[in-house]
């Protein structure tokens, strides 16, 4: 077993934003490889359908593949490298994932339900439909008529498909626009495709050492994150993979984590300390909001979901990280028509203005750009500091929005 070693707040820090592959350089791979690679090492990739802007799983890529585009993650759809299934919500995963998909698959077919119950016959005649007339969307149910016991119609078609697709019959071939395409299993996972159903001992194993490679360090209680009994088995796992030397204890201000041997080899990589990003409130970084809380010092909520009256921040609105800090949060919002970005309210964490400005401006113009906006609105500028007037923040925002300009033309 190897020795417990002690780490800084800022040395977690920094394991962690390396591990997350948010600091792009020249030598990170680009464009369908590189998207690979980072859905790869983040293990996955949450959807949303939340359509502010562009939506969670492109922000989230964006975010640590150069020139990413949209494109990329259908055509890998597509070439059976990843697949659609649940995470701890919906997700992109890499097709090496499939297998460690099956325990939860197991689960819904054993009984769990996903929204609603179902009932059998409805489950049958939608994977009847489907084996025979190919591919289907919950919307070529939507004119079926109701028969005499008034089963078929369109809300008990629409279960059947989510439960036939979280119990495994069905996987999502594709996306239009946003809606889901389902088909048979059989017709869309790649006939090399390991499908041996995991031991308990194997599946938990498998979520703490990918768990640690995403995220560089963590706590027991972050492993299995809102998976429903697995506690006691990952504990066990985790005293194994002690033992057998596969991953280390660390303290970070005397509190135990775990995490990957070698981990701090990453101390010796450069980080920047001034490269913003602006991420998406569904990035991974950000999943687990109580462990953000406890080795950032930042408290984040998604106001979306909070009455207007009682928003702090805005509707939407994104956390900005520069270098290890998160420094400031934008509401924002596209009005793709206009090719207009407007931030409805920047609020500052910091009073590094002069340290902030020329790096959130280059932030800024590259969000406009991936989202093809270019024309910015800035709203609304607030801070935490009281020595920020009300003149030094009007005067950011004037200059903050000029630099943006002059860069864009």
């Amino acid at each position: 077993m190897c020795a417990v070693q002690k780490l800084s707040l800022k040395q977690a820090q920094k394991i962690i934003i390396l591990t997350h592959k948010l600091q792009i350089d020249s030598r990170s791979a680009t464009g369908l490889e590189g998207t690979l690679q980072c859905l790869k090492q983040l293990g996955y990739v949450q959807i949303d359908s939340i359509s502010v802007l562009a939506r969670a799983h492109h922000h989230t890529i964006f975010n640590r593949v150069k020139n990413y585009k949209e494109g990329y993650l259908s055509d890998l759809l597509s070439r059976g490298q990843i697949f659609e299934y649940w995470s701890h919500a919906a997700a992109l995963l890499p097709i090496d994932a499939y297998k460690y998909s099956l325990p939860a698959k197991q689960l819904f077919k054993n009984g769990d339900r996903h929204c609603y119950k179902t009932e059998p016959k409805v489950l049958a005649m939608v994977l009847a439909k489907i084996t025979d007339q190919g591919p289907c969307m919950a919307k070529d149910f939507a004119n079926s008529r109701r028969s005499s016991d008034g089963w078929w119609d369109w809300k008990p078609a629409k279960i059947a498909l989510e439960q036939l697709y979280m119990q495994g019959d069905l996987m999502v071939s594709e996306r239009r626009g946003f809606q889901k395409v389902y088909d048979l299993t059989s017709r869309v996972l790649p006939a090399d495709t390991d499908t041996a159903m995991p031991s308990t001992e194997d599946y938990c194993q498998y979520l703490i050492t990918h768990y640690l490679r995403a995220n560089g360090v963590a706590k027991r209680e972050h492993f299995g994150y809102l998976l429903k009994g697995l506690k006691v088995d990952i504990k066990q796992q985790l005293a194994v993979l002690l033992e057998q030397g596969f991953i280390t204890e660390v303290l970070i201000q005397q509190e135990p984590f775990y995490a990957l041997l070698n981990v701090t080899d990453l101390l010796s990589k450069r980080i920047s300390r001034t490269k913003v990003k602006i991420l998406s409130p569904f990035d991974n970084l950000l999943i687990q909001r109580k462990r953000m809380h406890a080795l950032f010092d930042f408290n984040y909520q998604l106001e979306c979901y909070v009455p207007a009256a009682k928003r702090q921040y805005g509707y939407f609105s994104l956390p900005i990280l520069q270098g290890q800090n998160f420094v400031a949060r934008m509401d924002v919002k596209i009005f793709s028509k206009e090719q207009r970005m407007v931030i409805q309210h920047l609020h500052l964490h910091t009073d590094g203005l002069a340290a902030l400005e020329e790096f959130l401006a280059d932030a800024v113009l590259e969000l406009m750009r991936f989202q093809q906006a270019n024309i910015l609105q800035l709203d609304r500028i607030t801070s935490d500091d009281r020595r920020l007037t009300k003149k030094l923040l009007t005067d950011f925002k004037l200059s903050l929005q000029q630099r943006i300009v002059d860069q864009y033309l």
